[in-house]
């Protein structure tokens, strides 16, 4: 006798046939389920959200082509179908306990879903999937889930095949009577709706796999065994994740004596002899949605979140929610519907409302906002401002919003402020779209050609010093030799801008000259250069893989500098000794010369100084803190530069810079300028970086007659960098599950932000102070959600925080050497979580599970050198010493 494993090999290795053969006149009964899970990434599936559909399956064999037998046609028929909930509940908390099948799922839709479908199977793929033309998309997307895993091919080796996902690279691995199949989901060719965010580290990761193991028993299937798994993770917090889990198990309960096959040469005469109302349909999924029949309008939902989109309420967390909540349902809505809101606000409450319609991103909310706004009125610098802003900080940005942003630059702007920024933008965007590899878009062309362009041709400095910022944002390499140019022989802040924006370059892309011109800027071989621009030269030197003569040339120089430059030098050497920097293997080799190493040069003194410190260390994400601060050598602030910066293992986000620099300011209290600053003109300015995008810089004041103005009127009040709401994690996906339902994950990042900042002289005490406030709110959601035409399942997370950031630096320049002292403080943080885990029928009957927790991560003085507590001290020991003296 032989057996049936041994029949398997025996075909097998003959290549009677390559794919599952059934037998004639014999009805296979099969027991089918499929299941689907929603939860945490790491919890446990005994208590994830979901059902399971359980049902009958009988599979028989109609018609084998005469002329091949790996050619067949196999009518399959779903029976008996139940539902229930996937892990077993208490009464209590079952969604679907008391409820039949048919009032679960609906007469029309049960009816549909156990009419029969046909395959055509050859050589064990399925050709062609045969039902009816009117079908429901749901019921027929489960059919479409069963047939696939008919689909099997009996060896080994790894090719595209179509099925419910798509067309995917599937991988088959055989072992005796055993089958597995390995499908890349990644590689699956679909019209799944996709976005993601610009940054990886304010992204969400992703993780899919697809197994199916097919136990095989005379030549048909003895049982069938499917898993899909979908990860998803936020990187910067990879505790708020979800997944979801897809089951299918197909098992052979009994064979049965059967229906004759049909006597036929094509499949189209068995087809028409079966039920002529057949017709083939596509394998692959069709797209399909539920409706939401009591969800409110864009006009409803506005009213119901609008309190909390007042400017008096924008640093709460409230806020950012309702921001997000706007945008979703934006994203859904028409131009008219969109245009309605816009034109029916007041002034109060349009900002946002801008914010948020540009944030969305769509066609119809693109349409919309420029309709609405018009560039030749100056009135309304507001909106235009916020509208760029957003524009600037879009997460998936399309072409089509650089080509009309180009074209409205191009056209009549009344302001001289938006159209720096303007262009600004545009850099930003030029950024975003070439890192999705689109710089040969044509918008992108047009765009890139036109700053270049316009550049080359600016005479006045502050059209140069405005494409210089927009390609700051863009960060072309072509545009390398420009910034280089402009950096050592441009004047001022226009050498400024250059040379940060050469800073901002990663140092492993920067061609060998940028160092050249970097040198000769530090060491002044052709020309003086401001002390700003000269330690932004050194920063990109030693951060550029220097070489040991560079590093020598340059500690060589500490002690020959301005006495202010000699200790702002020192510090920054030492600041990259302390937070082990990459360059600091090689500073502490050049070290080892007692020639650059010496006393003399090492214990210069003065009140510059630079320091690194760590914020957090998680095992997510590490964000670190950099203060830096230079003075002129008569104790007037120059220049101050906070910097937040976040990193992953492989990425690094700029989340915030905020610099003010102030020059020409010595007159006010006699002193004699630095050698090469004698003719600065009176000047003081903020500019920010916020999450990698350079906003417009805002001026303080501007000659000296604009600074005594100034001084005179000042109310001690802060000055607004930016204030808004932005979008921050943007991560969509539609997905398709093998069992037939979609799904959908949704994570989206809202921040409430004030910048601020101002600058405060007194002559009578001799002092001056600067002052940075960084107001934020944040509230992050992540919705993971498994839509079937009869039950929604799903789990929501939330995390939502507050907190303020101020940096003040307190200058008392009576003596020399002046005192300084620097501060960065931030407020009590509170901080909440919540997960939420349903299910939810179209009757509105729901099983909800919650958890949750709140802290509040105490406020905290971050450290600085101990060189600045000392000062810090005296600063405000003398001013308590003071306090109760008339003179």
């Amino acid at each position: 006798l032989v057996n049936s494993e041994m029949l398997f090999v025996f075909a097998f290795q003959t290549g009677h046939t390559t794919g599952p053969s059934l037998n004639n006149d014999k009805l296979y009964k099969f027991a089918y389920s499929a299941e689907v899970y929603v939860d945490q990434v790491k919890a446990s599936l005994q208590k994830s959200a979901g059902y399971r559909i359980s049902s009958g399956v009988d599979v028989n064999l109609l018609w084998r082509n005469p002329e091949n037998d790996d050619d067949q046609l196999v009518k399959i028929t779903i029976k008996d179908v139940q539902v229930e909930n996937v892990n077993e509940r208490p009464a209590d908390k079952n969604t679907f306990k008391g409820k039949s099948t048919e009032k679960i799922i609906g007469k029309e839709y049960l009816e549909a879903l156990q009419r029969p479908i046909v395959i055509e199977l050859v050589r064990g793929k399925v050709k062609t999937f045969y039902s009816y033309q009117n079908e429901p998309g749901f019921t027929q997307n489960i059919k479409r889930g069963l047939a696939s895993l008919f689909q099997l091919q009996l060896h080994s080796g790894s090719s595209r095949e179509v099925d419910i996902s798509g067309k995917c690279n599937t991988t088959y691995h055989v072992r005796q009577d055993q089958v597995t199949k390995i499908k890349d989901l990644d590689s699956c060719e679909t019209e799944k709706k996709i976005f993601t965010s610009h940054n990886r580290i304010l992204d969400v990761s992703t993780k899919a796999s697809s197994a199916t193991v097919y136990v095989l028993e005379d030549s048909f299937f003895k049982s069938i065994k499917a898993e899909e798994n979908f990860v998803f993770a936020l990187n910067y917090r990879r505790k708020t994740g979800a997944k979801i889990v897809s089951k299918q198990r197909l098992e052979l309960k009994s064979v049965q004596a059967g229906m004759g096959l049909i006597a036929a040469k094509q499949v189209a005469g068995v087809i028409k002899t079966l039920d002529p109302n057949y017709v083939a349909v596509p394998l692959e999924a069709e797209p399909v949605k539920s409706e939401c029949k009591k969800c409110p309008s864009l006009s409803e939902h506005w009213q119901s979140i609008r309190e909390h989109m007042h400017p008096d309420k924008l640093s709460k967390p409230e806020a950012a929610k309702s921001f997000l909540s706007f945008i979703q349902n934006i994203r859904k809505a028409t131009k008219e519907e969109i245009l309605k809101i816009i034109r029916s606000e007041n002034k109060e409450f349009l900002p946002q409302v801008v914010d948020a319609v540009t944030s969305a991103q769509t066609e119809e909310s693109l349409e919309a906002v420029l309709e609405f706004l018009d560039f030749k009125d100056a009135s309304t610098f507001i909106l235009q401002e916020r509208f760029l802003y957003a524009c600037g900080f879009a997460s998936h940005p399309s072409e089509t919003l650089l080509k009309s942003l180009t074209e409205k630059f191009k056209g009549d702007v009344a302001n001289a402020e938006i159209r720096e920024t303007f262009v600004i933008v545009m850099g930003a965007l030029i950024r975003k779209l070439c890192d999705r590899e689109g710089c040969k878009l044509p918008a992108v062309v047009e765009a890139k050609r036109l700053i270049l362009n316009r550049l080359e041709k600016a005479n006045k400095d502050d059209n140069v010093q405005m494409y210089l910022l927009a390609l700051k944002n863009a960060l072309l390499p072509e545009a390398i030799p420009v910034l280089l140019k402009y950096a050592e022989s441009g004047e001022g802040p226009i050498s400024s801008v250059a040379a940060t924006a050469l800073q901002r370059y990663d140092p492993s892309f920067l061609p060998k000259e940028v160092k050249e011109t970097m040198n000769r800027i530090y060491h002044q071989t052709r020309k003086v250069h401001e002390k700003t621009v000269r330690t932004t030269a050194a920063a990109i030197i030693l951060n550029s893989n220097p070489s040991y003569m560079e590093v020598k040339n340059i500690l060589l120089s500490i002690g020959e500098l301005p006495m202010e430059m000699n200790k702002y030098m020192l510090s920054m050497v030492q600041d990259i000794l302390h937070f082990e920097m990459p360059s600091s293997k090689i500073i502490r080799q050049v070290l080892k010369d007692m020639r650059t190493h010496n006393y003399d040069r090492f214990s210069k003194t003065g009140s510059s100084s630079a320091y690194t410190g760590y914020i957090t260390r998680g095992p997510d994400v590490t964000s670190t803190y950099g203060l830096d601060i230079l003075y002129s050598g008569s104790g007037i602030l120059r220049r101050s530069n906070m910097n937040i910066h976040v990193f992953d293992r492989n990425t690094e986000l700029h989340a915030i810079q905020v610099v003010i620099e102030a020059q020409g300011l010595e007159s006010i209290i006699a002193a004699t300028p630095d050698e090469g600053e004698e003719n600065l003109d009176s000047f003081a300015g903020m500019s920010a970086i916020l999450f990698g995008f350079q906003l417009r810089p805002v001026t303080f004041f501007q000659g000296y007659g604009d600074l005594m103005s100034k001084m005179l009127s000042a109310t001690g009040d802060p000055m607004n960098v930016v204030k808004g709401l932005v979008l921050l994690t943007d991560f969509f996906q539609e997905i398709q599950l093998q069992s037939g339902p979609t799904a959908h994950a949704e994570f989206m990042g809202g921040l409430a932000i004030d910048i601020s900042g101002g600058m405060e002289f007194s002559l009578w005490y001799r002092e001056s102070k600067t002052n940075v406030k960084n107001r934020v709110a944040m509230f992050i959601s992540g919705n993971t959600e498994v839509d079937s035409f009869f039950v929604k399942t799903g789990m929501e997370a939330t995390l939502e925080t507050e907190t303020s950031l101020d940096f003040i630096s307190t200058v008392q320049f009576s003596q020399y050497p002046f005192l300084v002292c620097m501060q960065m403080d931030r407020v009590d943080s509170p901080f909440r979580a919540h997960m939420t885990k349903y299910e939810i029928l179209p009757s509105g009957r729901r099983y909800t599970a919650r958890r949750g927790k709140a802290a509040t991560l105490a406020g905290n003085e971050y450290p600085l050198h101990q060189e600045n507590s000392n000062m810090c001290k005296k600063v405000f020991g003398a001013k308590s010493d003071s306090a109760g003296s008339w003179f």
